[in-house]
């Protein structure tokens, strides 16, 4: 069976094409390097390329009979969202749209969408249920929820049906240490402290102490990126096996604060590094946990990784790629 993953070559898609290939899948890789690797692009045929080339697309729908298709080629970065909106309304939007009219053009109608959890914004509640208002605070949560809306419609209209999988953070990398994270700037906060043990960066910042939570700093849900890959291969098989259009949350279902993975870090690495403690950044919530209860309940999905697990392969894959041997 044929599975098209578009930005395959970057760190979720990675993983999960390397899954996808463990099960027998074969997997068709479509990425344009802008942010992927190379070289993470080896568990299945490589095709550089973009999916806002149509022609591009009509060769790869023509010439392998599909089955599915994966989407993993957004920008994602928030502050970078909001300086520049348009890159991100174009790719992420406009871009996914020539995608999926190509599918409908060659009938192909099963489709699996990374989206965020950035869709909720402020949460009300915690944990956060797939049902929560969705009202996203930056063009980034937008141009995904613009997408999750544009799948309700094409379900609707088309028969186009897709699983939309709501990311709260992943982190951490496969224990082989073949791929892992490796984002250029990087932004996400575990491979950032990371970089303070290795001494790539003078300190690790923690913007804002005064939230109202156990020690004063933001409280995050982190799930490691092979549980991640694990949930897209149970969505892919619900999918073919149902065939119905669904959203899941993908989390542990628990929250450490940014001071708790620091320690955490100094504690698994055995180094000591400089903490700096700064002024809030805007629109950040005290709390962001998953309800995963609905991807238990339909999909049979359970994490299995703890946050030691993540913080220690992650810590393997940064020692080997940023000493000196990058794979």
């Amino acid at each position: 069976m044929n599975i098209l993953v578009a930005g395959g070559a970057g760190y979720i898609g990675s993983h999960v094409c390397k899954m996808l290939n463990e099960k027998g899948y074969n997997v068709i890789v479509l990425d344009n390097l802008s942010n992927g690797h190379r070289e993470f692009a080896k568990y299945g045929k490589f095709i550089p390329g973009d999916i806002s080339d149509k022609k591009l697309l009509d060769i790869i729908f023509e010439h392998y009979n599909i089955a599915a298709v994966m989407h993993f080629c957004a920008y994602i970065e928030v502050g970078e969202s909001v300086i520049n909106p348009y890159k991100y309304y174009e790719n992420n939007v406009s871009n996914t749209l020539v995608l999926l009219n190509s599918m409908l053009k060659h009938n192909v109608n099963k489709f699996i969408f990374s989206s965020t959890a950035a869709v909720y914004g402020m949460p009300e509640k915690i944990p956060i249920k797939e049902d929560a208002p969705k009202n996203p605070i930056n063009p980034y949560g937008k141009s995904k929820y613009m997408v999750e809306e544009i799948l309700d419609d094409f379900d609707k209209a088309y028969n186009l049906k897709s699983i939309r999988f709501r990311y709260f953070n992943a982190a951490g990398a496969d224990e082989s240490g073949e791929i892992g994270e490796a984002h250029n700037p990087e932004t996400h906060l575990i491979p950032l402290i990371l970089d303070a043990a290795l001494g790539k960066r003078e300190s690790i910042k923690i913007f804002g102490t005064d939230y109202e939570t156990k020690d004063g700093t933001c409280i995050r849900d982190f799930v490691h990126v092979n549980d991640l890959a694990n949930a897209h291969i149970k969505g892919l098989e619900y999918l073919l096996k149902e065939n119905k259009t669904d959203c899941f949350n993908l989390g542990s279902g628990n929250g450490y604060s940014v001071r708790e993975v620091i320690e955490k870090v100094k504690e698994i690495t055995n180094i000591d590094f400089k903490v700096e403690e700064i002024e809030r950044r805007p629109g950040d919530p005290a709390y962001l946990i998953a309800d995963n209860q609905k991807a238990k309940k339909i999909l049979s999905w359970e994490p299995k990784y703890s946050l030691d697990d993540i913080i220690k392969t992650a810590w393997t894959w940064h020692k080997e790629r940023y000493n000196g041997r990058t794979r």
